[in-house]
């Protein structure tokens, strides 16, 4: 499973302050692959303990605020079933002949 985020909004002023991370979970198996995007919406607070100023985010920092906000099991376990459910669909089509 590979969790990145693509965009990050952030405030326009010296704090930069993260508003909204853009992220997007891939799953590859053989050749198949599921994919699932979202965003996630934030209140920055300079002043609170924690706060890590733009300038010092990490990929691995915003990842950890996406999975207090979503469900990552969730997202992993469904990503998963689609792998499974396109390796074998419940329904097929063609002719006999």
């Amino acid at each position: 499973m590979n969790w990145t985020i693509s965009l990050l909004e952030y405030t326009n002023d010296d704090d930069k302050g993260v508003v909204v991370a853009h992220w997007r979970a891939t799953l590859v198996d053989g050749d198949y692959s599921a994919t699932s995007y979202g965003t996630c919406g934030f209140t920055p607070d300079p002043a609170s303990d924690g706060y890590i100023a733009y300038e010092s985010l990490t990929e691995a920092d915003v990842l950890n605020w996406v999975w207090e906000s979503v469900d990552k099991e969730a997202t992993e376990a469904s990503l998963s079933a689609k792998i499974e459910s396109d390796k074998n669909p419940a329904q097929l089509s063609g002719t006999p002949w």
